[in-house]
């Protein structure tokens, strides 16, 4: 009889296998005959051979064979992305001799920048012939950011499009409103600046004279987007526009949000998100906050909604009228 075909990876085990794992966990061994219907099971190194009885596996112990997966899982992920960024500079020649030629119609270009020194030489470019208007999106940061000097040159460059006469409108996250880092960057600068936040905002944009805008291309933003499509550059403009009328100012006037029936903006935020059903990493991600802050904002809103159990509290929520309903 010919075993079935597992077409997984062997770094995936099926459920067959796992169904055989949790066997042997509960006995201490299998048969080596069970494990040759999923192999899956002894290449994922869920189970070993036992030296004494060659007709014997014995499991490898969880909290050993997970650890091994999951380092599996994030070298395939890093192969994957040296694979992107090795395809990447190879099409960024290709797609600057390609466009001035076969852009006919003179509707403008898009460029793929691979790195950050590239990245941020392109946009001082840019820059450095802008006179009128930068629009950015911040989105909450990692504590892995770029280099310090990478801050720097960009505190110069936008230094000097404001003493050219241009303005410069910002969009953060609730979240960084008293962050030290964006405060001493408007301390520093001087000129038409001006900074409002949202609860939650997309994805880092810059938008320069309304005639190029910066988008990244991964979600560690070593590669990015360098748009000059007037129609996708002037879309941009009007959905940054949107989001600018909705937001709370923070600079150079600050706006405090109201409080409502004792439940905060960031809390009724949270309601939001969680009446959509998200889990609490979700909603901190969202958010740009960590797992512990959310949680503590969620215990705070139950009590302030009486509520006792998860489930109650999504009832709560709808019923308290603290989350407006959508359309």
């Amino acid at each position: 009889m010919t075993a079935p075909v597992h077409d997984h990876g062997p770094d995936a085990p099926c459920q067959a296998a796992l169904d055989l794992y949790a066997r042997a966990l509960r006995s201490g061994h299998v048969g080596a005959r069970e494990a040759a219907s999923p192999p899956c099971a002894v290449h994922a190194g869920l189970l070993r051979a036992d030296h004494r009885d060659p007709g014997r596996l014995l499991p490898v112990p969880p909290a050993v064979a997970l650890p091994r997966l999951l380092r599996a899982v994030a070298e395939d992920i890093a192969d994957h992305r040296r694979r992107e960024t090795r395809l990447a500079e190879a099409f960024e020649p290709l797609l600057a001799l390609a466009a001035p030629d076969g852009d006919a119609t003179g509707t403008g270009e898009i460029h793929m920048l691979n790195g950050l020194d590239r990245i941020n030489s392109v946009i001082t470019r840019t820059m450095a012939g802008a006179s009128r208007e930068v629009l950015a999106i911040q989105p909450h940061a990692s504590h892995a950011g770029p280099p310090r000097d990478i801050h720097s040159q960009a505190l110069d460059r936008d230094q000097a499009f404001l003493d050219r006469g241009g303005r410069i409108r910002t969009l953060y996250q609730h979240t960084t409103r008293h962050a030290p880092t964006v405060l001493a960057r408007y301390d520093r600068l001087h000129g038409d600046v001006q900074a409002r936040s949202l609860d939650e905002v997309t994805e880092r944009l810059l938008v320069i004279d309304r005639s190029v805008a910066f988008i990244p291309a991964v979600k560690d933003r070593t590669l990015a987007l360098e748009i000059r499509l007037p129609a996708l550059v002037d879309y941009l403009g009007t959905t940054f526009d949107r989001l600018w009328r909705l937001a709370t100012p923070m600079f150079p006037e600050t706006v405090t949000q109201p409080t409502l029936n004792g439940v905060t903006p960031r809390q009724r935020a949270i309601a939001a998100l969680l009446v959509e059903g998200h889990t609490d990493a979700v909603i901190a991600d969202r958010l740009g906050m960590n797992v512990r802050t959310a949680r503590v904002h969620i215990a705070k809103l139950a009590a302030t909604l009486g509520s006792e159990s998860r489930a109650q509290l999504g009832y709560l929520i709808g019923r308290s009228g603290i989350v407006e309903p959508e359309g």
